[in-house]
């Protein structure tokens, strides 16, 4: 094999690899987002519920929110992690500087675990 030869085969093989991560990558985006989809629908389908709790239902391309005029709860699904967070503006000028529970979980139904454990903390 020529030098040629070689150079060619090694830049084809990396174009391949490159082409291999960012179809990879692409589909934990799709997959990110079609479990962000998912949650906001479970959500979304007790509207009465959500009403009752002053809650408002935000959802953006991997993040569902619950907004509430006193607390932000927040889910943000990423490489097939889902954070759940939880902010209080209570006691904060702004919500960047609002205190933070914070837990990682895998699944949309640990997520709305989470979701429910820091709402039950909010409104007792």
């Amino acid at each position: 094999m020529s030098f040629r030869q070689a150079f060619d085969a090694e830049r084809l093989k990396r174009e391949a690899d490159r082409h291999a991560r960012d179809e990879a990558e692409r589909a934990r985006q799709e997959a990110d987002d079609a479990r962000s989809v998912e949650l906001y629908e479970i959500l979304a389908a007790d509207p009465g519920f959500l009403a009752e709790k002053k809650l408002a239902l935000e959802h953006t391309r991997y993040t569902v929110v619950l907004e509430h005029a006193d607390y932000r709860l927040r889910a943000y699904f990423e490489d097939a992690q889902i954070n759940v967070t939880a902010a209080d503006r209570r006691s904060a000028s702004t919500m960047t500087a609002a205190p933070t529970k914070q837990e990682f979980v895998d699944t949309v139904a640990e997520a709305l675990d989470v979701l429910a454990r820091y709402l039950a903390d909010e409104t007792v």
